[in-house]
């Protein structure tokens, strides 16, 4: 069994309610329900008791608010999220998504993790307790997620295991190394063996994994995957037993070419999740109600694509009485006033009503934030560091990609000056640089980036997935140094600097990772941070989010680590000179 289960159930009084001997405490009259069993939408009355749902008809309640015919649908479920990447603390995170509709996310916290740990991981936790929004975790699987990279904590089967047993805790989060399962790594079985003996679920990340070795990933009872990027992968996965999961985030964003999957048949096999999504994106654009209405607007049915958003992913993950309107269940309810534009006017959480026309009525109260270390240290930094002797006539490039995870590895011409190799704006070729940041130790790497757009500067940043050293793009040395000096003063955040001048910067000092602040103050030092980066000429639509994947080491095909260019194909550390023989 997975999940949690049930607090004290008022059995008796639910089965009165239900029959029609009670009156319920509340009843929405007049809804046209969303059943996600029968893919239809049933005319009647919701009673509601106790926060659980008694049943569908025709129902006399203590309270009763008329809905008028609008459309009642189960509240959303996020299937895979990292908290840590809207930049705000759990608490902050909830009153940006119950609006929009969310009653329940499943978060992995590895992101806090490699640079924290356990410590991390209760922090985590501790924060979670909103009220307004449940929160499920995964224990992270991959911390580190290789040995190419220096993170702050290693955590290993040993150190998951006592978590597993806690009821909120759903499974183990996304096995990153999935080099580690198809060969048979001892360190990855063994975490896998953990929640295997709980009976709990595995999450996938395996990118472009196909054949023989996805079903050798797939043999190791990994039943989910939200890395596919286009409707050949998604199908494979999917016919090995693979929960789909299709993934909007602020950078990957594969929604539209994925969504030939969802059908009635596949829809049970799919869910919604944001991966990564921040705070700017989250209070513009919304959360899994924008994915829902953008599966819509490409030809999905409304029916299909709720249910992806809902009992899908609520049935997987074994949150027996989530995700849909019935009796028993759990009334996390959205009231919508179309089928097609989705628009969240109401969201009922256990029956009480907490948001209405995207704003709170319902508060949190002040909950007071764990304390953490510090946790950004860097060595003494000197402008001959990031000095790049030019070593041949071509080197090895990261060449972005928009809206997408995966790099190119690119071969480019070196420019040269003065024997140093050196950015080449009129080409988009940018420094990019990694400084370890956990433990004050020397290593750092330097190489080169297309796709940037930046053309005078440095943007400089304390996230950087999953090790979250500190990455900068930049076009000269002198702003990459003034640059990392104002993250080590913040204790961690993103900054832009110009000639010396910080442009713009926002502090991160919870772990590098998330702000202290109030939503509504970091959206909009994330929306001036924006136009302080399109200042300096990049063409990125989220600049800093696609910088914090530049050192993910198991997204192909070339990253940078503090330890050097990563080959993600081959996961092995190559020079910047060394040239492939394929080039």
């Amino acid at each position: 069994m997975f999940g949690v289960e049930e607090e004290a159930y008022p059995l008796e009084q639910m089965i009165d309610v239900a029959s029609g001997r009670a009156r319920a405490d509340l009843v929405l009259k007049n809804a046209s329900v969303v059943n996600v069993f029968i893919n239809d939408i049933i005319e009647g009355d919701i009673a509601i008791h106790r926060g659980y749902i008694a049943g569908i008809g025709k129902y006399e309640g203590n309270s009763v608010i008329d809905m008028k015919g609008q459309y009642v649908a189960p509240s959303f479920i996020d299937g895979h999220v990292h908290i840590e990447s809207s930049m705000v603390t759990p608490i902050q995170y909830a009153r940006a998504v119950v609006p929009h509709g969310t009653g329940a996310v499943i978060a992995d916290p590895h992101e806090i993790a490699n640079v924290l740990g356990m410590e991390g991981i209760m922090f985590m936790r501790k924060s979670m307790r909103s009220g307004l929004l449940d929160f499920y975790v995964m224990l992270p699987s991959c911390v580190p997620s290789t040995d190419l990279e220096t993170n702050g904590v290693a955590l290993d089967s040993l150190d998951i295991k006592p978590l597993m047993t806690e009821p909120y805790v759903l499974g183990l989060a996304e096995v990153m190394n999935y080099p580690g399962v198809v060969y048979r790594d001892p360190q990855v079985l063994g975490k896998i063996r953990v929640a295997m003996h709980h009976n709990k679920r595995i999450d996938g990340h395996a990118p472009g994994l196909s054949g023989m070795s996805l079903n050798a990933y797939a043999v190791a009872r990994i039943t989910s995957e939200h890395e596919c990027t286009t409707l050949e992968e998604a199908k494979e996965k999917l016919a090995v037993g693979m929960q789909i999961h299709i993934r909007e985030g602020s950078t990957a964003k594969n929604l539209k070419a994925l969504v030939g999957i969802l059908n009635p048949g596949s829809s049970m096999f799919c869910s919604f999740v944001t991966d990564d999504r921040n705070t700017l994106d989250l209070v513009t654009k919304g959360h899994i109600d924008s994915m829902v209405r953008d599966a819509i607007a490409l030809g999905v049915d409304p029916i299909v694509a709720i249910k992806a958003a809902t009992i899908s992913t609520a049935r997987h993950y074994g949150l027996r009485h989530k995700g849909s309107i019935a009796p028993g269940h759990n009334a996390d309810l959205v009231v919508l006033d179309s089928l097609k534009k989705i628009n969240v006017k109401m969201v009922f959480k256990r029956g009480e009503l907490v948001a209405k026309d995207g704003v709170l009525v319902k508060e949190m109260g002040e909950i007071a934030t764990p304390r953490l270390r510090r946790s950004v240290n860097i060595s003494w930094l000197e402008p001959h560091d990031f000095q790049v002797k030019a070593e041949g006539e071509l080197m090895n490039v990261i060449g972005m990609i928009p809206h997408q995870l995966i790099t190119e590895h690119l071969v480019e011409e070196v420019r040269v000056v003065d024997g140093l190799a050196v950015p080449d704006i009129d080409r988009d070729l940018a420094k990019v640089s990694i400084i370890e940041r956990h433990n004050a130790t020397e290593p750092h790497a330097v190489g080169f980036v297309k796709g940037t757009g930046i053309k005078e500067g440095a943007m400089v940043s304390s996230v950087a997935h999953d090790s979250h050293n500190i990455v900068a793009v930049a076009t000269n040395d002198h702003d990459l140094i003034d640059a990392a000096i104002q993250i080590v003063r913040m204790h961690g955040g993103i900054t832009i600097v110009r000639d010396g001048e910080v442009l713009e910067a926002l502090p991160l000092p919870i772990a590098g990772l998330m702000s202290d602040r109030p939503i509504e103050e970091v959206s909009e030092k994330l929306k001036a941070l924006n136009e302080a980066a399109h200042v300096i000429g990049t063409t990125l639509d989220e600049p800093f989010m696609a910088m914090a994947f530049l050192s993910l080491p198991v997204i192909p095909k070339l990253k940078i680590s503090d330890l050097g260019l990563i080959d993600v194909e081959k996961q092995r550390i190559i020079g910047l000179f060394e040239i492939p023989e394929e080039a």
